[in-house]
């Protein structure tokens, strides 16, 4: 049988060859035993076979966290959940970054010769919370700091958790390449020298995938 594999990679919660995971992050809670994540199988025909595992980000050393199943089958319109525990040690200070990974495997068919195989992995991030910090997570992003240097727009986060940018913008420039800013760290934008604005605006992807209402800032 000659069966060529195509592997594609989903970085957000979507419908990929009727298989639906029900979230664009997992937030692990450090007073939890588990997390969970829903799993749906859309089709109203194929059954998939699911392989998950944790990464640390590099896409290859698996983090301390077991997934279970780690393998399962999931039948036609079946609706299923991942649960999450974690095997090891994590800082108590702040917020742990991880991957979880989704591998939806379609069924293979002895008829199917030179045909196309649909591979489609699914990648999230997974946020380990401890404890102490839960209670003030949800609004961390307000206390990011900004300031120019050397022609460039200096962020920093303060706080024990990480913040995902949904925008970033000072003056008329809209920084295109804002993604996330971890506890403790700063970045740096380059700003083109015509931009003269002193007004930063930002918003964030929260814990539910939304989009938290502007925040602004006078530098």
């Amino acid at each position: 049988m000659n069966i060529f594999i195509l592997l594609l990679f989903i970085c957000h919660a979507a419908s990929a060859g009727g298989i639906v995971v029900g979230g664009t992050r997992v937030i692990y809670e450090g007073s939890k035993k588990e997390a969970a994540l829903g799993i749906k199988n859309n089709s109203a025909t194929s059954p998939f076979l699911l392989q998950s595992w944790v990464d640390n980000g590099d896409g290859k050393t698996r983090g301390p966290f077991m997934v279970t199943p780690p393998l399962f089958r999931i039948e036609p319109n079946e609706d299923h959940e991942l649960r999450i525990a974690k095997t090891g040690a994590l800082p108590d200070d702040r917020e742990s970054l991880f991957y979880l990974n989704i591998r939806a495997i379609p069924p293979s068919s002895q008829e199917a010769i030179n045909t196309l195989k649909l591979v489609v992995k699914t990648r999230i991030k997974l946020f380990y919370r401890p404890q102490a910090l839960i209670s003030g997570a949800q609004t961390a992003y307000k206390q990011l700091t900004f300031h120019l240097a050397q022609g460039q727009l200096v962020v920093e986060n303060p706080t024990p958790v990480y913040v995902v940018f949904d925008s970033l913008q000072i003056g008329a420039t809209r920084i295109q390449n804002a993604d996330m800013l971890a506890p403790f760290a700063s970045l740096r934008f380059p700003l083109p020298a015509s931009e003269t604005g002193r007004m930063v605006s930002w918003r964030v992807i929260n814990d539910y995938g939304g989009v938290t209402k502007p925040e602004t800032r006078q530098l």
